[in-house]
Order: C-alpha cells, then sequence, then structure tokens
C-alpha cells in the first residue's frame, strides 16, 4: 500500500525543529508509528515500542538503561506504558539543547496533560493525529484555513469534486483506518474484531483496570448505538448490567483513548435553561458502523441510523480539520430545555461560528433562522451555515451559507 500523506506532517516537523521532544497521541491503528518511520528515513534514528514486553521492562526498572541500549536520537512507541522513561528524558534533554532527540506516540488522548509529561513543558510539543480524513484519502489539499466565510468557501471548491451521497456513506461505513484502504467486508469486518479484543480490550485492562472485559464489550457496543445523541448514563449502564457511575468511567476512558469524542453543551450564563449535557460521538465513523452491526455502505445509507452517522462523520472531520491545521477552536453544541438546539458552535478567537448539519441536499432555510437566539451573546457572530449535501455554495444572507460537507 503507497504511503498517504498526513495534513500534520509539516507542523511535527517544525515542533521537531523547536523542541527536544515531541509528542504524537492518537488512537491505536491511525497511522503514528507509520507516519514518523516515513519522516525518519534517510536518518539514523533508534527506534523502540513499549508493546514489546521484554523492552517495557527493561524501560520501567532501568530506564538509564533503555537508553544506553536505546540511543537518542529515537523513536519510542506507546510511552503510556513506561511513565518512568520521562524523568530519565528530562534529564538527557538538560545535557543536551539538540532539538527533535525523541520522539513519541502515545494511545492514550491527551496523554501530554499528565502531570509527568509536564516535567518538560518547554522542551516537548505535542500533536495528535486522528485516522484518515476524506481530505487525506483523496488527495486533496486546501490552500486556505477554515473560517466558514463565502470568500473561503469558494476557493475550497475548486479544489474539491462535487458531493456524492453514495461515496460518502462508502466513506462513513468504511471509517479511516489506514489498514482498510481496499480492505473488502469480510477484511473489514477481520480487522475490527481484532482492533477491538487485541487492542481495545487490552488497553482497557492495562490502562483502564477493567477486569469484566464481557461488560466492557457490551458498553461499548451501547455506545455506539448512541451516537450523535446526548449522552444517557443511564442507558448505557442498564444494557451493560453496570452501575451509572461505572458508566461515567467507562465513558470517560473511551474518551482518554481516542476512540469516542464527547462534545459538550454550550454554557453561558445569560441562557437559563441551557441542556448541560454532552453528545456523544466516535472519531472513526467505520468503527462505530461495524459495533452497531451494519454490514455495508448501502444498509446504512438506507437504515434508520444514516442521519446520527451522516451527523457524527461531519463533526469527526470538523475535528480533523482543525487539529491538522493547528486551529484554536472551542467546538460546543446548543440545546435548551424548549428543545431549540443548534448542531455545533465553533468558537475561534472569541468568534462564534454556528453550524447546522442536515442529511439533505436542499435543506431548509429555517435552519438557519435559529441562529438569532446567539444574538445575546457578547461575542462576535462569524459566517455559518448549514453543513448538507448540497452540491455548490449558496449564500443564504451575509453570514451564512449553504455549505457542501465535503469542503471541511
Amino acid at each position: 500500500m503507497n504511503y498517504i500523506k498526513r495534513t500534520i506532517e509539516d507542523r511535527f516537523l517544525q515542533m521537531n525543529d523547536g523542541f527536544e521532544v515531541v509528542l504524537l497521541s492518537g488512537a491505536r491503528h491511525v497511522g503514528k508509528t507509520t507516519m514518523l518511520r516515513h519522516l525518519s528515513e534517510g536518518e539514523k534514528r533508534s527506534y523502540a515500542t513499549m508493546d514489546h514486553m521484554m523492552v517495557r521492562h527493561l524501560a520501567k526498572s532501568d530506564p538509564a538503561l533503555f537508553f544506553q541500549t536505546y540511543k537518542p536520537p529515537i523513536l519510542i512507541d506507546e510511552i503510556q506504558y513506561a511513565p518512568e522513561l520521562f524523568a530519565q528524558i528530562k534529564t538527557l534533554c538538560e545535557e543536551s539543547e539538540e532539538k527533535g532527540l525523541f520522539w513519541l506516540t502515545a494511545s492514550q488522548h491527551c496523554y501530554s496533560r499528565n502531570p509527568v509529561c509536564q516535567s518538560l513543558e518547554g522542551k516537548m510539543g505535542a500533536l495528535e493525529l486522528h485516522s484518515l480524513s476524506r481530505n487525506e484519502i483523496e488527495g486533496i489539499h486546501f490552500g486556505n484555513k477554515l473560517d466558514f466565510s463565502l470568500p473561503c468557501l469558494l476557493e475550497r471548491q475548486r479544489s474539491s469534486p462535487k458531493n456524492d451521497l453514495v461515496q460518502a456513506f462508502e466513506r462513513i461505513w468504511r471509517g479511516g483506518m489506514p489498514q482498510l484502504l481496499g480492505a473488502g467486508a469480510e477484511q473489514r469486518a477481520a480487522y475490527y474484531e481484532s482492533y477491538i479484543d487485541s487492542y481495545l480490550m487490552r488497553d482497557a485492562t492495562q490502562l483502564g483496570g477493567i477486569t469484566d472485559l464481557l461488560k466492557f464489550r457490551k458498553f461499548i457496543t451501547a455506545s455506539a448505538a448512541l451516537v450523535s445523541t446526548q449522552v444517557n448514563y443511564k442507558v448505557l449502564a442498564e444494557a451493560s448490567d453496570i452501575s451509572q457511575p461505572t458508566a461515567k468511567e467507562w465513558l470517560g476512558l473511551l474518551e482518554k483513548l481516542g476512540v469516542v469524542y464527547l462534545l459538550k453543551a454550550y454554557d453561558d450564563t445569560r441562557f437559563k435553561r441551557l441542556s448541560k449535557t454532552p453528545k456523544l460521538y466516535f472519531y472513526d465513523t467505520g468503527l462505530c458502523a461495524y459495533l452497531s452491526r451494519w454490514l455495508s455502505a448501502e444498509a446504512l445509507r438506507n437504515g434508520a441510523a444514516g442521519r446520527s452517522f451522516f451527523e457524527c462523520y461531519i463533526v469527526s472531520e470538523l475535528i480533523k480539520t482543525f487539529a491538522a491545521e493547528g486551529m484554536q477552536v472551542e467546538i460546543s453544541h446548543f440545546r435548551d430545555t424548549k428543545a431549540k438546539e443548534i448542531s455545533l458552535l465553533v468558537d475561534r478567537n472569541q468568534v462564534i461560528h454556528p453550524l447546522e448539519i442536515k442529511l439533505s441536499a436542499n435543506p431548509d432555510v429555517k435552519e438557519i433562522r435559529k441562529f438569532s437566539i446567539l444574538d445575546t451573546i457578547h461575542k462576535e457572530r462569524g459566517a455559518g451555515g448549514i453543513l448538507c449535501m448540497c452540491q455548490e455554495v449558496v449564500p443564504v444572507n451575509a453570514k451564512d451559507c449553504y455549505i457542501p460537507c465535503n469542503l471541511i
């Protein structure tokens, strides 16, 4: 299989020039090691993975001896299994100001926030890699950063083929795991089953301390059934035969492992009756479809869950875009007790961009009128619109457009 260039590569190399340590986090099998090995071609960089038990034992028991065996510059995979290495890494960084000495990967989401990592503040840069985006798979590179404005969208439109519903759901059903590109349905099923049993269950045991893997498997499946809905711990607990506090703990673990994304509810004191419940999404729609037993893209497209999966796909693609482009944004959903709802609010530099997500080529314009509820927010209201299956960008008013979802 030919290597697929990752959008985040340039940012990683920039961090490599500025920091002694660069940490690349992300879920299992999204391509972290593949990308770093590709970037290190032609240079002498040693390699060690903490998935190898003997290597892990050496790293945990004698970090100094480990680095005599595996000399920097080095790529260390799955560093979360040997946090004892960080103290020695700090010592080695203090002895040398050479940049790019240590490349680290971690499958635990947001691992860089760990207190052990914080001891390397000023010496370590951190990035997050997700499974392949639609743009990466199709080799599409937009020359501008996404701000939802009409000029931005029109420029992107020139670089992208038109929306196609069948192709979109093929992408949703297949997901973005690099190993599944070109795989048949049988190979896909075997891959995801192995992924769940060999990686998710092992990480749940070793990182989350979970002992009842049968209930945890039921929990993951129940989570997939609730995709694109507000989190309901009672339903998750009942489906898995666990307590609600345990359901909350387990969902938090799936979030740390980069499997699910909890979209927080928008919070503002000027609104008295806002929902505070997050919404549940999967980073990889293919995994979610497998867990939900959708056996083909066609069945998913025509099934009752089609709209939920489309919404999950859009949220996932937006997250990948913002992460790859290095855009500092806060994303939330808006819902009050009267069921007034806006799918997404993207807050960038104190500017709010409201977005609706609709599985339609011609959504009702009244969906945009809901944005007026934001008039009381003391922040600038930026460009927004409806992310949908329309073929071309269509301005609705001075700020909002019908936005073809393939332009994100």
